[in-house]
């Protein structure tokens, strides 16, 4: 049996935070790396920077919004981009699909949703409907199967600091919780709380909040969502807090988990 580390990181600009990344990879400890909001397009994604620590890349990103990639030790098959459903052909870049050491991933930057009346809630809402009907096309609930992100939702209650203030916001309404809970229903259970089932465990931190950070402010809502036989694999998750601790950091930190294949 090896264990494998997989991290997901919503980096709010990829090219920003490359000082952050070069000393946590230099540690040698992450096998597969899911990033969000890279905000780089593809002809500017510094594919070398990976490639020169040991990591195949894939990605697919825009100027200054959205973006995702997946970065591995690992070689990475069965690489597709979005729901591959045709129902919206100029979907924005916030899907990446691979297979890695026999575990197929989903690596997803699902639209935050801006507020309740808005469009782009709706966008939200739809993009959890498609992703459920991309689980049933695709993937059955007894293979291993890995669906982890930036997903813009709080699960439970628990999972956010206040959540009594936070009924009508997009990441916390039962609406949200609702499209949530429907994807996980096909077959998919919360890694992180497996291990990690208590209080004041959180992957964000707004910057608009002041010493969100040290105060424990936040919300957690980067995730990783697998099948019941690879979270029985799972040994092991933790909230990376020190990277929100560097200089110039990203308003999230990197989730962790690990997994005895």
């Amino acid at each position: 049996m090896e264990r494998l580390r997989v991290a997901t990181f919503n980096v709010n600009s990829l090219r920003s935070r490359l000082p952050i990344l070069e000393r946590w990879l230099l540690q040698g400890e992450v096998d597969v790396l899911g990033l969000q909001e890279t905000k780089v397009e593809d002809r500017s994604f510094p594919e070398d920077f990976f490639r020169d620590r040991g990591y195949e890349v894939i990605f697919r990103g825009q100027k200054a919004y959205n973006g995702v990639a997946v970065a591995s030790r690992l070689p990475m098959t069965e690489v597709a981009f979005g729901f591959g459903d045709g129902e919206s052909p100029g979907d924005e870049p916030r899907m990446v699909r691979c297979t890695v050491g026999g575990i197929k991933i989903i690596n997803s930057y699902v639209p935050q949703g801006k507020a309740l009346d808005h469009p782009d809630y709706a966008y939200k809402l739809r993009f959890f409907q498609r992703l459920r009907a991309l689980l049933e096309r695709d993937h059955r609930p007894e293979d291993f199967v890995l669906w982890m992100g930036d997903l813009n939702v709080v699960p439970t209650d628990r999972d956010v600091t206040h959540p009594e203030n936070k009924r009508q916001h997009v990441c916390v309404h039962e609406g949200v919780r609702m499209a949530l809970e429907d994807v996980l229903s096909w077959g998919l259970e919360d890694v992180f709380r497996r291990h990690r089932p208590g209080d004041g465990e959180f992957s964000f931190w707004d910057y608009r909040v002041p010493r969100a950070l040290e105060r424990n402010i936040g919300w957690r809502i980067d995730h990783f969502f697998a099948t019941s036989p690879l979270a029985r694999a799972s040994t092991g998750a933790f909230v990376e807090r020190e990277l929100r601790r560097e200089e110039r950091p990203s308003d999230h930190t990197a989730v962790v988990a690990d997994f005895s294949l």
